[in-house]
């Protein structure tokens, strides 16, 4: 089955030729006509994944916690800005400021709330989650928009979705991989003449074979950058969440979505959702760069147990019925739980501050 936008690409490189990954991927996701953000609703059951915020409100609140913890270790200041990039259906923030009311008051009351968020029909379901925090919230099209002052920043699944360049290896070096359409009229990948600086390789003992790919990601770069920059100028503590890997490394990550199950990434563009992995050893770097303090990365089930989410679930079943009890256990195992292909090991979760402060649960905090 060929989608509109397949329709579209074909025309596109056939009257310009080959295109990057990297336009393939924004085309897929951001196209104004087609893109799948711009049509449709993919999260929760009916969509095509569903995060982790959506599976239990502890997510949500273990974030708060540990945006709260950073407040503190901060100097407790006013007037801040309480910031979500890529909030999804605001389920996240509705379970952080719940959590932010109840520890710290005083910032609650004095925060400014932001969304960082491009899609119209998202904005309208946020508005609904969060109708209970009223004009408190503030939602942008950009993070340019979101007013100077010291933030706490949460970002969920963003930079899985910021896209990638890939580069393959031929017989000659690496050449960028590109999207084309083969002989039958269907899309396929082929190399390009675009070569890559072996500078930016990972250290490797014996060279990689023919066809071994490689990924940078300077989109996502771009993004942290700007994120550093706000910290070192305003102050203040930025959260990301995402699936990936702490080590930079070689491999084809690229992959679509569609009904919850995996589909092949050029198959159905427009209709399915396209991610690759979060390099996360090249986002530190970025942000060590920058210039702000690294706090670490660490496993999200690590993150999550070390902030209390095994307490804050037995509260929560606490005089529930034994199934209500037992969803609770299998939320928790579903987030935390260690293991290959789990999120609680899948997910990694990384934290940068400025001024350096220390925060738990990362390393060397407490």
């Amino acid at each position: 089955m060929t989608t509109a936008l397949a329709q579209k690409i074909k025309s596109l490189i056939l009257a310009s030729g080959p295109i990057s990954v990297t336009d393939y991927f924004a085309l897929c996701l951001a196209d104004p006509e087609h893109g799948y953000y711009k049509t449709r609703n993919p999260f929760g059951r009916a969509g095509d994944f569903v995060t982790a915020p959506e599976i239990s409100q502890l997510f949500g609140e273990m974030v708060g916690i540990f945006l709260v913890v950073a407040w503190q270790r901060h100097g407790e200041p006013l007037d801040a800005r309480i910031v979500e990039i890529g909030p999804g259906r605001g389920t996240m923030m509705a379970d952080m400021l719940r959590v932010v009311a109840r520890l710290a008051p005083r910032l609650y009351e004095t925060a400014s709330i932001h969304l960082v968020e491009t899609s119209p029909a998202l904005q309208a379901v946020q508005r609904e989650t969060l109708s209970a925090h009223g004009d408190r919230i503030a939602w942008h099209t950009s993070f340019d928009e979101v007013p100077e002052g010291f933030s706490l920043i949460a970002a969920n699944e963003l930079f899985d979705a910021i896209p990638i360049r890939q580069f393959v290896k031929t017989p000659t070096g690496f050449r960028e991989r590109m999207v084309g359409v083969d002989a039958q009229g269907e899309l396929c990948f082929a190399a390009g003449v675009a070569t890559l600086d072996p500078a930016l390789l990972p250290p490797r003992q014996i060279a990689p074979p023919d066809g071994e790919i490689f990924e940078i990601a300077p989109a996502r770069q771009a993004v942290l950058t700007t994120l550093c920059d706000r910290l070192l100028k305003c102050h203040g503590t930025a959260l990301v969440i995402d699936y990936g890997h702490m080590v930079s490394g070689f491999g084809d990550t690229l992959q679509a979505v569609l009904a919850h199950e995996y589909d092949p990434p050029l198959a159905h563009p427009g209709m399915a959702d396209l991610t690759s992995h979060v390099d996360f050893e090249n986002l530190a770097r970025t942000a060590l760069s920058a210039g702000v303090h690294v706090n670490g990365c660490m496993y999200q089930g690590d993150f999550l147990i070390g902030l209390g989410i095994e307490d804050r679930a037995a509260s929560l079943g606490r005089g529930k019925d034994a199934q209500t009890q037992a969803e609770i256990v299998k939320a928790v195992e579903r987030l935390a739980g260690a293991g290959e292909g789990r999120m609680g090991e899948l997910f990694k979760v990384m934290a940068i501050s400025s001024p350096t402060v220390a925060l738990p649960p990362f390393k060397g905090a407490n």
